[in-house]
């Protein structure tokens, strides 16, 4: 879905990664970054922000918490993180970002509360009720500070995927924010859902979904209950473009991930100012009926999209032509990708050893792929810095 953009917007970044992977710098079945990119796009999305006065945390899990990602976003001018589980807390915190948010989507267990407190001091921690509250009131108190709540609210007519439900009642919000105020150790900082904003297939628009309305009126409710300087926490589909959105309906803190590596579902349909900066690289293995095999890993069709014709550049030599483009049967979700099928019919095909290019929004913190970050593309001198597995560890390759 991504590689026309990536063709069109970035082909050096294609051409480099290639190059690097025939040189045996880049293992196969590798979510690759241009660092470069990365800390351009942060730049774009961190001075917007400041300029509509929201905070933004760094979102890391789609690329595997990077630790040269992170220091590429930082660079950018973004110093904290969002971390959606405890994995994410750990490795950005090791790559010099600030724990801003802990505790959204992924709650965090009852037994690592005490440490999370201790070691992350996250500016922000979300709680979905009263129970994860005290447990994270309880941790800061014996940490010796006060940590700053966010209720997880919600309301009849919200969405969220499914799993991912959760939260206090909207409707009491007032009363929820005097319960987390008198907590040892805790106190009432603001509100969160996700998602605030959603890709719209039939429109092919970012809209606001109910739940930012929800934020809205909760905010009302807790502004007329006396309160101010309430935060409200609004993540989903955000790249710049989005951001003074988010900052009308009374947004105060934004958190983009995907937009940091231009691979929101809006740079597919616009060229947004954000340049997509992460592929997905692996390699012909061996050829059988007419199909060559590709190492796989790492492959995540993204579901919000339809079903589409999967396609990568294959070839020996670093190219972007669209001679070089070939159909490819990615498995189903349900099955294990230790390969994908790339068509082999006809001239020029693909042979074992030949580097075959994917472009789509993944998720590499659920995969078996590895993660590489690349400097020095935009100046034509590309280096591997980092070669790491999706908690942002080094990795052992190539054993």
């Amino acid at each position: 879905m991504f590689l026309d953009v990536l063709r069109r917007r970035n082909p050096a970044f294609i051409e480099a990664a290639m190059a690097l992977h025939q040189q045996g710098k880049i293992p196969a079945n590798a979510y690759v970054l241009d660092l470069d990119t990365v800390e351009a796009n942060a730049a774009i999305m961190s001075n917007e922000a400041r300029r509509l006065g929201l905070k933004i945390f760094a979102m890391t899990k789609q690329v595997g918490r990077s630790s040269s990602f992170c220091e590429a976003v930082k660079r950018g001018g973004i110093d904290r993180s969002v971390a959606v589980d405890m994995a994410c807390a750990r490795a950005t915190h090791r790559a010099g970002l600030k724990v801003g948010h802990l505790g959204h989507l992924q709650q965090v267990a009852r037994h690592e509360a005490a440490a999370a407190a201790k070691t992350f001091r996250p500016d922000y921690w979300t709680v979905f009720n009263a129970e994860k509250a005290a447990e994270a009131a309880a941790g800061a108190h014996a940490a010796g500070y006060r940590q700053d709540l966010l209720a997880r609210i919600r309301a009849e007519g919200d969405t969220f995927y499914r799993g991912h439900e959760g939260g206090f009642d909207a409707s009491d919000v007032a009363a929820v924010a005097d319960r987390l105020d008198g907590l040892a150790g805790g106190r009432f900082a603001g509100i969160t859902t996700f998602p605030a904003l959603l890709f719209d297939h039939e429109s092919r628009k970012v809209k606001p979904t109910h739940n930012l309305a929800t934020l809205s009126k909760a905010a009302e409710a807790l502004a007329k209950a006396g309160r101010t300087g309430i935060e409200v926490n609004a993540p989903g589909t955000t790249s710049s473009v989005m951001l003074p959105a988010l900052a009308e309906a009374g947004a105060t803190q934004c958190e983009p991930g995907n937009g940091l590596h231009g691979t929101t579902a809006l740079h597919v349909m616009e060229d947004l100012p954000e340049l997509p900066a992460v592929l997905y690289l692996t390699e012909v293995s061996h050829l059988s009926g007419g199909k060559a095999y590709c190492f796989g890993g790492g492959f995540y069709i993204d579901p919000i999209f339809p079903d589409y014709d999967v396609k990568a550049i294959v070839s020996t030599e670093p190219t972007t032509v669209a001679s070089a483009l070939r159909s490819v049967e990615v498995p189903p979700p349900s099955a294990i990708d230790y390969y994908a099928m790339i068509d082999a019919s006809g001239p020029a095909a693909p042979k074992p050893g030949d580097t075959a290019v994917f472009g789509f929004r993944g998720q590499a913190f659920v995969t078996r792929a590895y993660v590489v970050g690349v400097s020095g593309i935009s100046k034509g001198a590309p280096k591997v810095e980092t070669i790491e597995n999706g908690f942002g560890e080094t990795a052992a390759w190539p054993v």
